[in-house]
This record gives structure tokens, sequence and C-alpha cells, in this order.
């Protein structure tokens, strides 16, 4: 007996356009590789970059309570550091967004991958061992962890000896 399709059920639809790449960056050393690696994939794959940077408030408190930095002062010295990443990825011809949002970066991270449809996260590390992870905590290995989409976690000196690095 030959395969007969069910009438019923509709038909396959061709792959949509892949989802944008999101971009988990804290604007310093520790992001400046994934930063490099999230503008040549949105490059080569021809999708926008969502670039996002969470404000945890919790960690601008000092020990007693009182804030080193206000929410609305963070999010200001972040705004002018993101313009230039912005222009980075505007010059390299990639499409971009981007969102700085207050709370925990690993949620915000899974939360804007999901609401975008990302077809990669790409964050940085700060290479801590097994300790360092157990004391602090680990956003790039939670993220891996609940991601619903490939995740890069990239470290410094990723894209040594590569041809044309994007900077």
């Amino acid at each position: 007996m030959a395969f007969q399709p069910d009438p019923t059920r509709p038909a396959a639809q061709p792959p949509s356009r892949p989802g944008p790449i999101v971009l988990g960056t804290e604007f310093g050393p520790v992001s400046a590789a994934a930063e490099r690696a999230a503008i040549r994939y949105a490059r080569r794959d021809g999708v926008p970059l969502v670039i996002v940077h969470a404000i945890d408030p919790g960690r601008l408190r000092m020990p007693g309570g009182r804030f080193r930095e206000r929410v609305d002062q963070a999010r200001a010295s972040r705004e002018h550091a993101a313009r230039a990443l912005v222009d980075r990825v505007r010059s390299a011809g990639v499409q971009t967004q981007l969102l700085i949002w207050d709370g925990d970066p690993a949620t915000c991270l899974l939360e804007v991958a999901r609401a975008e449809g990302a077809s990669r996260i790409v964050v940085g590390s700060h290479g801590r061992g097994r300790i360092g992870r157990a004391l602090i905590g680990s956003v790039s290995t939670e993220v891996r962890d609940a991601a619903a989409c490939p995740v890069e976690v990239v470290r410094d000196g990723w894209d040594e000896g590569l041809l044309n690095p994007v900077d």
C-alpha cells in the first residue's frame, strides 16, 4: 500500500526565515569577544541582532542596603556604553535593536530570546571554575541550560587567527 497523505492535515510549511541572534552583553571586556562573534554570525546569516543588557538592581546595592548606584544612573551609563556597540553593528551592515532591562540577566536573556524567536543566543563568559560558579553563579551556564535555541558561550580570544574580524 502506497503512502497517502492525510487530507485533513495541513501541508507542511516551508521553513521560515531564521530568527534574530540575541546577544547578552555587559558592555565590558567579558563581552567583547561575544559581541564580535554575534556581529559576525548576524552578518553571515543575514538576520538582525538584538542586544540585551540587564541591570540587576540587587547588584547595585551595598551591604547594609544602600545603593552604590541608582537604577536610573546605571541605565544612563549603560545607554552611553551601548552607543559604540550599536554603531559597530550598524557599520557591519547588520540591523540591530537595543534592549536594556531591569532584572536577573539570565532571565532577561531567556525572555527576550523566547519573545523574539531567536535562532541563537551569544553570551560572554568570565571563565570561572566550578567553585566560582558555585559562589557567584554563571549567567552563561544558566542561559545555556534553559534556552530553547542554541547558545554560544564565547571567551576572550575566540577569534584570534580568523581573517577579517568584525570590530
